[in-house]
């Protein structure tokens, strides 16, 4: 009974015979990489507009990544000015504290003269 599809009659043995070739991963890339370059002769325009949209679009991303990473290099920068000037103000302000304290202790304190005494 003759249920065995016979190979040499369909016309589909070349496509089988490279389907069994293309068997590890090498085999497979080459045979996407073989339909994908027809298409693309076949349908140039299809493939021109593919190439225009998603460059333009890669395009646009790497634009808005390299502008994000100015940014951040330039908050970066301001940042590290911001804590240098806070360092330095804390660093006098606790000199000036030290040097009020050592004064006030020599220097005694004097109340200031009331109103009522300028007033007459």
């Amino acid at each position: 009974m003759g249920t065995r599809p016979k190979e040499e009659d369909s016309p589909q043995t070349a496509d089988s015979q490279q389907d069994h070739m293309a068997v590890g991963w090498g085999g497979k890339i080459e045979e996407q990489y073989r339909k994908i370059k027809e298409h693309a002769e076949t349908y140039p325009y299809v493939w021109g507009s593919y190439i225009l949209v998603y460059g333009g679009f890669g395009l646009w991303l790497t634009y808005r990544w390299r502008k994000l990473r100015r940014t951040e290099d330039r908050v970066r920068g301001l940042q590290e000015r911001l804590r240098k000037l806070v360092e330095a103000e804390q660093s006098t302000n606790s000199v000036i504290a030290k040097e009020q304290s050592t004064n006030s202790s020599s220097v005694i304190y004097k109340a200031p003269p009331s109103a009522d005494k300028e007033s007459k």
